[in-house]
């Protein structure tokens, strides 16, 4: 999971008025969070011209930009990442 993903899921929480040391220990998932490095960002920026017509926000992009990185699949509730052509393979959760 990338540390942009993972502040969003914070901020989120955070939204609900979980605090932050609950946060911390329901996060505790066991995911490796990776660093928003310089190489990230130009992969997630290279994405916005691909991506803009489906609104995908900058942490859609930082997501979708690590999974190709890595080369991994990526995991979404998101159908419409179903359809972009990017290289990612896109997996849809409940499915």
């Amino acid at each position: 999971m990338s540390a942009v993903n993972l502040s969003e899921v914070v901020a989120k929480l955070a939204d609900h008025g979980v605090p932050l040391g609950e946060i911390r220990q329901a996060l505790t998932l066991g995911l490796e969070v990776v660093p928003f490095t310089e190489e990230l960002a130009y992969a997630a920026g290279e994405l916005r011209p691909l991506t803009r017509d489906r609104g995908l926000s900058l942490g859609d992009r930082a997501c979708l930009a690590l999974a190709k990185t890595l080369k991994r699949p990526v995991l979404t509730a998101d159908r419409g990442w179903a359809s972009l052509d990017l290289g990612v393979e896109v997996r849809l959760a409940g499915e």
